[in-house]
């Protein structure tokens, strides 16, 4: 059976089974597909072989499903009242431990995100995925099937007025484009805990899979803690920000034309470094418990009330990075005697007035 592909109109031949979406190879769009009620389908596990021409996108795990959904009595709206939208949140913290990778402070950045949402930000537990080696249900151990699975349920349903989350924390890389859709020549990418063996996240699949989808009102932020992560979200626009605050706006969009906004969302992103600096895994902001730098000076703005405007949470995290105190770090390189040389960034699918846009979750 053969079905278009709704962005680019590729023939893709469908394979045998119950499969709620398949995904483009040649422009990545997730296309839907209608299937018959199967009382017996099951996810499948281990490598699977499908004919060339597109990637299966599993269903979302039942046990990711938020325990107040409406089967369970929940009305789909935000506890803080109707008219508001859903809030809903994943957070991955990877700490690789007992490998040579192992990170001290990822598992620390996630649950203190999820802490800020809570408490800062009226999300709601029920509708945060929280993806940790701490989890004891095995779907949310931060595997790339798990993380892909996690993401698609975050956008999955969304509609006007909702508000999006998604929180990385652990190791990032990059690798050749071979697509020419990239400005530096390199795709840049996030380690799930088993990267080793079943490879990396790439931003081509990040942007297809949360980006690209988003439909217009519902708003998606991004907060990626890891090396390489300037553009991890392959979004259209980047801000380039100066240590006076004073910023212009580059122009990401890739030559070839392909489309790397959403479908009328508005999605933000903010990251840890530029695509060419490194991350630090560090005790030296919090003297008590290792962080990553980024998620912690992003935190420390929004609590101590520097993250007014999009301008001000950036230009607060950025200087409290560049005057850190030397201490332990694991991955970012210091600048002489004080602070890091990494730059958090910002992008997104729009430019914007960063000193009047209002910050929110």
């Amino acid at each position: 059976m053969l079905v278009d592909c709704s962005n680019c109109r590729t023939p893709l031949v469908l394979p045998p089974g119950d499969i709620r979406s398949i995904r483009c190879s040649v422009c990545q769009a997730i296309i839907p597909i209608a299937s018959a009620s199967n009382d017996d389908h099951q996810l499948r596990s281990g490598p699977q072989s499908y004919p060339t021409g597109y990637t299966v996108v599993n269903p979302v795990p039942p046990t990711l499903m938020p325990s107040s959904s409406p089967a369970n009595g929940y009305n789909g709206q935000s506890p803080t009242g109707a008219g508001y939208g859903r809030k809903k949140a994943v957070i991955v913290g990877v700490s690789y431990k007992n490998t040579n990778h192992e990170l001290r402070g990822c598992i620390n950045d996630a649950n203190y995100m999820k802490h800020l949402l809570l408490t800062k930000f009226q999300f709601h537990e029920s509708m945060i995925v929280m993806l940790t080696e701490e989890e004891t249900d095995p779907s949310r151990i931060p595997t790339g099937r798990n993380m892909r699975a996690a993401l698609y349920w975050l956008i999955n349903g969304c509609q006007p007025g909702d508000s999006l989350l998604f929180h990385f924390s652990g190791h990032g890389s990059r690798q050749r484009n071979h697509n020419g859709d990239e400005m530096d020549g390199f795709d840049e990418t996030l380690c799930p805990l088993d990267f080793e063996t079943d490879g990396m996240i790439i931003d081509d699949e990040i942007n297809a899979t949360i980006v690209r989808p988003l439909p217009y009102g519902v708003r998606l932020h991004a907060i990626i803690d890891s090396c390489h992560s300037g553009t991890v979200l392959d979004l259209p626009f980047l801000c380039r920000m100066n240590s006076t605050g004073h910023y212009e706006w580059e122009d990401h969009r890739p030559k070839s034309g392909i489309w790397k906004g959403t479908n009328g969302g508005e999605v933000i992103s903010i990251s840890g470094c530029d695509d060419d600096q490194t991350s630090a895994d560090t005790s030296a902001l919090s003297k008590i418990t290792s962080t990553g730098a980024m998620t912690y000076c992003f935190i420390q703005a929004i609590e101590h009330g520097n993250a007014s405007t999009y301008g001000s949470l950036l230009s607060s995290m950025r200087n409290a990075i560049r005057n850190a105190p030397r201490g332990f770090s694991s991955g970012g390189g210091w600048n002489g005697n004080r602070g890091f040389t990494q730059e958090p960034q910002l992008t997104s699918c729009e430019p914007f007035d960063m000193f009047s846009k209002p910050f929110s979750l």
